[in-house]
């Protein structure tokens, strides 16, 4: 016989065994699961019915002055009860499992299952007293046409007093009412099918309240049987509040500070096991509270530990809502607000839209401006329509008007600023009262690109600038020999993107032309690399050695260290509109200005850059080129004298540049006279004090159009006029902003029509420099180690990074209050 027929091929009897053992297991430890799920139907008793044994008198008819004959057994078993849950379930040896998630949780205030309660909730339920569902007034009528009423809560005293019977209780899934005292404080299964009346006034339900008054007092006078047991347990629940207000401090300063929270295992005092077990870890060093906590986890003496993933999210997700509600209602409190949002990728691959909310927070003294973040919103469909369902559906879900809108801005997408399917055209399109701003500082950086490609000249000098960067980044050598050379300012890349890379860029070379260009000579000699030698030896002698780059670098610098200043001013979170118009059009005035003095200027300084790194200050002279001439031209056209080369340097490469940025300067702001001719009465009191009465009448009733929307506007143009009217004269003297007039106003209330003006003013943004500054925590908190971050967790990490001033405010008890009245196992632990 081969080795294979000798195989068994059935079970050993020992095998057997253990398998019937496991199966006989199962069945015993899913005994009665059913009854969990199912609710039996209530049961009808006949009038002719005689009471069981344990009953104490028959089902009569009930008289509560109703109108009605209803009926209502007094005491019942709830069908379906569910088995005690043990107060500490097992953990095993990693105490990382989440507690809270593992078993159903019954609720100990349900009537269905006072027939499992253990005695820490009695003691509960006696403590605090039975719930009522006061949004019952009626319940459905049986096959007798009886039914449960809310009247039956209250008798009718013969003085005519109202006695409110605070022991009964109606289940409106049972249909049945109960008797609170007796069916928790009387032992047996008891069941009744009384008169209230009669049931009020019997001796069993007389005990039982006895039993049940007598034990409330003692609770709440710490007056029980064994008072040690109960000083015992109001010290256990002292001690765990304490422990869940550690454990929230520390994940608000890991949601605060960006870190991560969990690591590759969950045991504690193991390596890699996350900062929030690590902190834990840290505290239990010093804190006798966290020592006691970890010394029971450890030792297996608990099984509720509150350490687990899951309850870290809730945390989480309870710190963001919280700031969340508070940013939201002050927002419903100032009723106008704009819509801040703009667009990146992130680590995922899933487009990402940030939601900023502008709005001015009168609440405040005195008043502010607001930017707040809300969210990070998932986007699949890119296009204008795509965008406003999904900004339509996220003010749907918080509750926000979309009529309330005031401002809109974004960047400078064609997705977005499109004038026929952009995002802002659509909102536009359902709230005409929603002015769009086009995003100032996007506007600066779109004209400093335009300026860069306005002349072949221009286009190289950007190449120039990030050849000679390149050169330096390739290796720590040469970068080594860089440092070596210069002190302070450090080379930087260029960005098409970055708003200050330009400037950041050109200002180390520019003042440091000499030092760089010594460092490329260095490396020329040292690198044995034929094309970098060769490629940082042009670029000091070819072009650093040239005087038209310096020149060059010396115009840009100018130039780009004005619109800076500006780009800076504006990306303030309170930046004004008329403040923003200001400042461009002091850029503006800048770039004139400039045209005329600018290169006489720039030509001083780039031969001082000259002198320093020892060249010429001359223009490299061309070949002239003649040209034939033809028989029907005059001979003095061909001799006509020819541009020198500073004279041809500034036509074709200073003149480009400069009329380049007045141009779009002034096509890309434009839009700022549209609101300047709607508000420009507003910006300030000397502008307010200005007009006379048929100017301030005009401007009045120019602004009701604007804010008109149907037949419903914002103000009333006369109520308006009559108040700026009095204003003129009333308001302090000095010239005063927008914000110091709103002040003033708030402190004088019968100014209404001027103060909706001027919040919704205050309300219009400028930049979508806050949107920028969100997608900087979102690259440190969904990062390559952390893409598969859930949306719910990302926003409200996001949310407490970014609104730390708002954190600040939180009190932990309304958190720790929140997190244990989500469920029954934890109030019985902390209340």
């Amino acid at each position: 016989m081969s080795y294979s027929n000798r195989v068994r091929k059935y079970d050993s009897g020992h095998q057997k065994r253990k398998k019937r053992q496991r199966i006989e297991e199962l069945t015993q430890s899913q005994k009665g699961a059913m009854e969990r799920f199912i609710i039996k139907e209530p049961q009808v008793f006949s009038p002719n019915n005689q009471a069981d044994d344990n009953a104490t008198a028959q089902e009569i008819p009930i008289d509560r002055n109703d109108g009605e004959t209803e009926t209502g057994n007094i005491i019942e078993q709830a069908p379906g009860s569910v088995d005690d849950p043990s107060f500490h379930v097992h953990l095993d040896s990693s105490h990382a499992a989440n507690v809270d998630a593992t078993s159903f949780q019954p609720d100990i205030f349900d009537p269905r299952y006072w027939d499992s309660l253990n005695p820490k909730q009695v003691d509960i339920l006696a403590e605090k007293g039975p719930k009522r569902d006061l949004s019952v007034q009626k319940g459905p009528k049986n096959i007798y046409s009886r039914r449960f009423s809310a009247l039956f809560y209250t008798r009718i005293l013969s003085n005519g007093e109202e006695y409110d019977g605070d022991w009964l209780v109606y289940s409106k899934e049972l249909d049945r009412v109960f008797c609170f005292s007796c069916k928790v404080f009387t032992k047996g299964n008891r069941k009744g099918h009384e008169r209230l009346r009669e049931h009020e006034t019997s001796a069993d339900h007389i005990l039982s309240m006895t039993n049940w008054y007598e034990l409330r007092n003692r609770l709440q006078k710490d007056q029980t049987i064994n008072q040690a047991v109960q000083r015992q347990l109001a010290k256990e629940k002292e001690h765990w509040r304490k422990v869940l207000f550690r454990i929230v401090a520390i994940v608000r300063f890991l949601a605060k500070h960006n870190l991560a929270f969990r690591g590759h295992n969950s045991k504690l005092y193991e390596d890699s096991n996350g900062n929030f077990l690590g902190l834990i870890e840290m505290l239990a060093e010093f804190d006798p509270v966290i020592q006691e906590y970890v010394r029971r986890i450890t030792n297996d003496e608990t099984q509720v530990h509150y350490l687990g993933p899951l309850v870290q999210n809730e945390l989480i997700h309870l710190l963001g809502s919280s700031i969340k509600s508070e940013i939201i209602k002050k927002v419903k409190q100032a009723k106008y607000f704009s819509v801040i949002l703009d667009c990146t990728p992130d680590a995922s691959h899933q487009e990402q839209m940030s939601l900023i909310i502008r709005y001015v927070d009168s609440s405040s003294c005195p008043v502010r401006i607001e930017e707040s973040f809300i969210g990070f919103l998932e986007v699949n469909d890119t296009t204008g329509q795509g965008l406003f369902d999904v900004l339509k559906q996220a003010l749907n879900d918080l509750g926000l008007d979309i009529d309330n809108v005031r401002g809109q801005g974004y960047d400078n997408g064609s997705n977005m600023k499109g004038k026929h399917r952009g995002l802002q055209k659509k909102l536009l399109d359902i709230n005409p009262r929603a002015f769009y701003s086009a995003c100032g500082c996007h506007s600066l950086n779109l004209t400093l690109c335009d300026m860069a490609k306005s002349c072949g000249k221009a286009k190289d000098f950007f190449g120039i600038i990030q050849r000679i960067y390149t050169t330096f980044a390739n290796s720590t050598k040469k970068w080594n020999i860089l440092k070596d050379n210069i002190e302070g300012l450090t080379l930087k890349p260029v960005s098409a993107t970055r708003w200050e890379s330009r400037v950041e860029s050109v200002k180390a070379i520019r003042f440091q032309c000499a030092n760089i260009q010594e460092a490329l000579l260095q490396v020329s000699d040292s690198d044995n690399d034929p094309l970098t030698s060769s490629e940082a030896k042009s670029l000091a002698t070819n072009e650093l050695g040239e005087f038209e780059f310096i020149l060059a670098l010396v115009i840009w610098y100018d130039i780009l260290y004005h619109v800076n200043l500006v780009s800076k001013d504006l990306q303030s979170k309170d930046m004004l509109i008329d403040d923003a118009i200001e400042k461009v059009q002091g850029l503006l005035s800048f770039f004139n200005q400039y045209r005329e003095t600018g290169f006489s200027n720039a030509l001083e300084a780039a031969k001082e850059v000259a002198l320093d790194i020892d060249i010429g200050t001359t223009f490299r002279k061309k070949r002239q080129i003649k040209r034939k001439r033809h028989f029907d031209e005059n001979p003095d056209d061909t001799n006509a004298a020819t541009q020198s080369e500073e004279e041809s340097f500034r036509i074709n490469y200073f003149i480009p540049i400069v009329d380049q940025a007045i141009s779009s300067l002034t096509r890309r702001f434009e839009q700022y006279q549209g609101y300047q001719k709607i508000f420009g009465f507003l910006f300030t009191s000397d502008a307010l004090q200005s007009l006379d009465n048929k100017s301030l009448k005009s401007c009045c009733d120019h602004l009701e159009a604007a804010l008109k929307r149907d037949e419903q506007s914002d103000i009333d143009a006369n109520d308006l006029y009559m108040e700026l009217k009095f204003l003129q004269d009333f308001i302090p003297q000095g010239n005063m902003g927008p914000i110091e007039i709103l002040n003033f106003l708030k402190q004088h209330q019968y100014f209404p029509n001027a103060i909706i003006a001027y919040r919704v003013l205050l309300t219009i943004p400028v930049t979508v420099a806050s949107a920028e500054r969100s997608f900087s925590k979102l690259k440190l908190l969904k990062s390559y180690l952390r893409s598969t971050m859930t949306q719910e967790r990302l926003n409200a990490l996001a949310i407490i990074a970014l609104e730390c001033g708002m954190l600040e405010k939180i009190d932990y008890e309304y958190i720790i209050e929140d997190f244990i009245s989500k469920n029954t196992k934890r109030m019985a632990l902390f209340k």
